[in-house]
């Protein structure tokens, strides 16, 4: 996961993330990431358009994001 997250930061390359939030409810989101921590990632999320902050236990899941890869690279 550490490599994907320092891929992510220095190429700007999107991540796609399923992620159990507090509510308990599970999403799926794209990111690229901004800071990692030993709890917490800070990332822009392309779901909501805004930076967001992801508690690292609560990942469920992360891998590059393939689907629409293209359209971020400009």
């Amino acid at each position: 996961m550490e490599g994907l997250f320092i891929r992510s930061i220095e190429q700007h390359i999107p991540l796609e993330m399923i992620y159990l939030a507090e509510n308990q409810e599970i999403t799926q989101r794209t990111l690229i990431i901004k800071e990692v921590t030993e709890e917490y990632i800070t990332a822009y999320c392309l779901l909501r358009n805004q930076i967001r902050t992801f508690k690292r236990e609560n990942i469920l899941s992360i891998m590059p994001e393939t689907r629409t890869k293209h359209r971020y690279l400009h």
